[in-house]
């Protein structure tokens, strides 16, 4: 199924415009042009859309969810006071960018020098090479660290510890470690969730929501995330718009879901989305990941005895000319490219692009005329044979 497919999909339903065009111009051409990708980040949000527009993509910049400003951040202050109420047996570092982030808070609020005496006079433990680089460049060195960064060694590290009256910080990043937590309360322990970087939803729930109906109408062809409260509030999105099912289809079957790194990805797989995602989770790397992958998935050349055309995404590629399509004409595009040279009638059209959504046959000639339209000098790519439908014109 093409771009622009799917439930809702046809006049009255949606822009028949190119969406998420963005403020910054992409260039001409690029391993991603034609692609249209959903950023659902917020820290780091201009970098990553900044990476994939100078690939050629269009992006939809749409946070699912807010970090709360540490200076604002009362729990963490509080938190931070209880760390240093008495000496600490056991710290744990989640995270890299939580790590450096507690430890300026707790400078900025003069605790600084005592945080780090606090975690000096304690067995650090450091989940994965980030949180490690983080925890040493503070001048500390980590009793302990996984060749993972599955928070399940850390517990299994500690639990086989007599853990009875030790007091134990645990530094979590955006969500509390509940289940984590528990089980050293279980075992004796005195906990304290330090919460850094707090995740709230976002300011802007409309263009979320937005986000949501552009999935479902595959008028994206990739959403990135970079952690995993991204996913579940986008999901959590979808279920309050009546659109839940609908976006699990669309990313089971249509929609490229990239994740920073399998963590990231785990509310997807939940639900029983597979995720794609690179080794090393780094934000160029997701970019290489998504340039890598997405067009292997939505590329089509067709031959037309001149120069080879490249269908990729919502544009035809005509040598260094990309001609960007509406979402609908896309559609029919690619529903022709993926029978070179048959004949699909109205209503293998209708049934194709439209999937049962509301739309007659007229809706199949007014897309056809859109189509050629915006191919402009390459409309006779497009032949219609009368009184039997549509086929492209193409050597194979």
């Amino acid at each position: 199924m093409g771009p622009g497919t799917g439930p809702g999909t046809g006049p009255g339903t949606g822009p028949d415009t190119g969406p998420g065009t963005g403020p910054a111009p992409e260039p001409d051409t690029g391993p991603l042009t034609g692609f249209v990708v959903g950023v659902t980040a917020d820290r780091r949000r201009d970098e990553l859309t900044a990476l994939i527009r100078r690939r050629g993509a269009r992006v939809i910049e749409a946070p699912t969810m807010r970090i709360l400003p540490l200076d604002d951040d009362v729990a963490l202050r509080r938190a931070t006071e209880r760390c240093l109420a008495a000496p600490l047996d056991y710290v744990v570092a989640t995270t890299g960018v939580g790590w450096r982030g507690w430890m300026s808070a707790a400078e900025g609020w003069g605790h600084g020098a005592g945080l780090a005496g606090a975690c000096r006079g304690a067995e650090v433990l450091s989940r994965g090479p980030k949180a490690t680089g983080a925890v040493r460049a503070s001048g500390l060195e980590e009793a302990y660290s996984p060749g993972s960064e599955a928070t399940d060694e850390l517990l299994t590290w500690l639990l086989a510890r007599d853990l009875t009256g030790r007091r134990i910080a645990v530094q979590e990043h955006g969500v509390p470690l509940d289940g984590f937590s528990d089980a050293l309360r279980e075992r004796g322990a005195e906990v304290i969730g330090v919460p850094v970087y707090r995740w709230t939803p976002p300011e802007d729930t409309d263009a979320v929501r937005r986000l949501v109906e552009q999935t479902v109408r595959r008028e994206v062809h990739a959403l990135t995330f970079t952690s995993a409260p991204a996913i579940v509030f986008f999901l959590e999105s979808a279920h309050a718009a009546g659109l839940y099912a609908e976006v699990l289809a669309a990313l089971r079957d249509d929609v490229l879901p990239v994740c920073v790194g399998p963590l990231c990805a785990r509310p997807l797989q939940d639900v029983g989305v597979p995720a794609t995602w690179p080794e090393r989770g780094r934000l160029g790397a997701l970019v290489r990941t998504l340039t890598d992958t997405l067009p292997a998935r939505e590329r089509r050349v067709l031959r037309t005895g001149e120069r080879p055309l490249v269908l990729q995404g919502s544009a035809l590629l005509a040598g260094a000319e990309a001609i960007w399509l509406p979402p609908v004409p896309a559609a029919v595009l690619h529903a022709l490219a993926a029978r070179p040279g048959q004949v699909l009638s109205r209503s293998d059209l209708l049934q194709r692009v439209w999937a049962g959504a509301r739309a007659d046959e007229h809706a199949v000639e007014a897309a056809v005329g859109r189509l050629r339209s915006a191919l402009g000098t390459h409309a006779s790519l497009i032949r219609t044979v009368p009184k039997r439908g549509y086929r492209l014109a193409v050597d194979d």
